[in-house]
């Protein structure tokens, strides 16, 4: 190779006369380092662990707890009183307005009059006959009595005159008792209130023929203070308020309770059970019982369906948690625990009664120790947790809201 041909072979490869040498030889030099990395064992850092998962919890504490059992119902009338028409007759009249309060002897309906007061008068007039009759016996009875001790008459006709006067009596009292039969159907035909309550809508239009056949319905009245409850009571309700009130020294009888309406509002006046049946009805497993309650603004009405919230008491030293931090699974019931190292565990409890939102518990907890309330779906068995109270979580969200809002305030870079 010549002199010449060396020079321009050098200069293929020179860095100095090639403008991609330096590259390539960069190039080579980085993928040497790689190579050298991959032989000494360096790879790429792991990601850090997430934190433990933040959750509310509450401290359990022991309180007193009224005890109280709910008991489903219906409201009624102590008096339903059907109003029918007792004598077949033409309705002439109505004189109540429907809806309204009548008092006791009101008038109500007006009905034809006539037939009944010409009955009226044709038994009279029979009465009167027969008083007629058996006035001219007795005068016999007293004409002959004399004659019959002087031999001047038979023994016999005396006696005739005597038997006359025991047939005229009979035959007055029967006539008596029909004049006292046409005049009750004649104050049949003048309905009237027969107590003091609220009158429903008629059941009858004026010109209309009633009593016909059967006593035809005109209208219900009620009477609405005081108002009844009625409810039948399931054995293990009746078993446990039973138990819960004999440790008070009381009687199911002297229970106070409140009427809580179907709106849950709750009524004003307490009530009182006023009759609890002798023997549960095998066929439902329930006792019957009746409450009465106070209704002076006749608020209450025959037919609302209510329910009554009985108190039994208080139980001592409880714990109540919030419902929302219980979970049933295959009807049992289940509370997240946190221990002193905020790590959870899964607990089985023994619940009571609700109470407002927050559940009885029997057996399973004890005071001081810490429960979720809120994120149960981030807790797992043996996992650590970052446990917040309320307050704590609401100071926390505060802080957030603050930081976030200086962050929008602050003015951006140029």
């Amino acid at each position: 190779m010549t002199d010449i041909e060396r020079k321009e072979g050098t200069d293929l490869v020179s860095p100095s006369r090639n403008p991609y040498g330096a590259c390539l030889t960069l190039s080579a030099g980085w993928s040497a380092v790689a190579v050298l990395l991959v032989a000494a064992g360096c790879s790429p850092q792991a990601p850090a662990p997430l934190p433990p998962p933040i959750v509310q919890v509450i401290e359990v504490g022991l309180t007193n707890v009224p005890l109280f059992t709910e008991i489903i119902g219906h409201l009624d009338s102590p008096q339903n009183v059907e109003i029918r028409a007792r004598v077949e007759a033409f309705v002439e009249g109505i004189h109540f307005t429907e809806g309204t309060e009548v008092a006791e002897g009101d008038p109500l309906f007006a009905l034809d009059r006539r037939p009944f007061e010409q009955r009226l008068a044709a038994a009279q007039g029979v009465l009167a006959e027969a008083k007629a009759t058996l006035n001219k016996y007795e005068k016999d009875v007293a004409r002959l009595t004399p004659l019959a001790k002087a031999q001047a008459i038979p023994q016999q006709d005396l006696d005739n005159a005597i038997a006359s006067v025991e047939v005229g009596k009979a035959s007055v009292l029967s006539a008596q008792a029909r004049v006292e039969s046409a005049q009750i159907d004649l104050n049949y035909a003048d309905v009237r209130a027969p107590i003091s309550g609220l009158i429903g809508a008629k059941e009858v239009s004026i010109g209309e023929l009633v009593g016909k056949g059967e006593p035809t319905l005109l209208a219900t009245l009620s009477t609405l203070d005081p108002i009844w409850f009625y409810c039948n009571i399931s054995e293990v309700q009746y078993l446990r308020a039973e138990g819960a009130v004999r440790r008070t020294g009381k009687r199911m009888e002297h229970l106070s309770m409140e009427l809580i309406l179907a709106d849950g509002s709750v009524h004003s006046a307490t009530g009182r059970f006023v009759f609890i049946d002798r023997a549960v009805d095998p066929s439902t497993g329930t006792l019957r019982a009746r409450a009465e309650f106070a209704n002076p603004e006749k608020l209450l009405r025959p037919g609302m369906f209510a329910r009554i919230r009985v108190g039994l008491g208080v139980r001592p030293d409880s714990i109540l948690v919030p419902e929302r931090a219980v979970t049933e699974l295959q009807g049992r019931h289940f509370v997240w625990v946190i221990d002193a190292d905020n790590q959870a565990t899964q607990r089985s409890v023994t619940v009571g009664e609700i109470l407002g939102g927050s559940v009885l518990i029997r057996d399973g907890l004890q005071a001081g120790e810490r429960i979720v309330v809120e994120g149960l779906q981030k807790v797992r068995e043996g996992a650590p947790v970052q446990p917040m109270t309320a307050a704590q979580m609401a100071e926390a969200a505060a802080q957030a809201a603050r930081a976030g809002a200086a962050s929008h305030a602050r003015p951006g870079k140029e």
